[in-house]
């Protein structure tokens, strides 16, 4: 049974939302890297970007980032540099926070070098944490049983979020 948490309606609205909080975060930085995790993270990513393209003149770079979300100890591969984004602004984006593991290993790989912001985005905070991460920006909080399961889609015309 499929719970429809967030429509294509309110998906576009909260990644408009978080585009603008990214905005006034960076307003001051000439350009903002915008990493997702592979591969809903990423789509997640692009949404943001496009939305920051229409309402400021702010650089931004996209980054994919993909990590083994079975082992994330295993070795973190990006699609860019870590010379194109040392000491820059950078935010670490997913499309759900659930315990925290991924987004906590993306944080630590992103760490071993300097930047200048590090902030993280998420579209759905699911409030399980087993480590100490948070989104800065996320699109919902949603507090749901550990035997629950949510799942994002993101489609052209059609994207929704819904519980399982």
């Amino acid at each position: 049974m499929e719970n429809i948490i967030l429509t294509n309606k309110e998906i576009a609205h909260k990644t408009k939302r978080i585009a603008y909080q990214i905005f006034e975060t960076f307003v001051n930085d000439e350009e903002v890297i915008l990493a997702g995790i592979a591969n809903n993270g990423y789509i997640f990513a692009q949404k943001i970007a496009a939305e920051l393209a229409l309402i400021s003149d702010l650089k931004v770079k996209l980054c994919e980032v993909k990590i083994n979300k079975q082992n994330p100890q295993d070795v973190i591969t990006t699609s860019i540099t870590k010379e194109d984004y040392e000491n820059k602004a950078l935010v670490l984006i997913d499309d759900v926070l659930s315990t925290g593991t991924t987004l906590i290993y993306g944080v630590k790989h992103f760490l071993e070098v300097p930047l200048s912001k590090f902030k993280t985005a998420v579209l759905v905070d699911r409030n399980h944490k087993k480590y100490p991460v948070k989104a800065d920006f996320k699109g919902i909080s949603l507090s749901t049983s550990l035997q629950e399961h949510i799942q994002v889609v993101f489609e052209d015309n059609n994207s929704y979020a819904y519980l399982i």
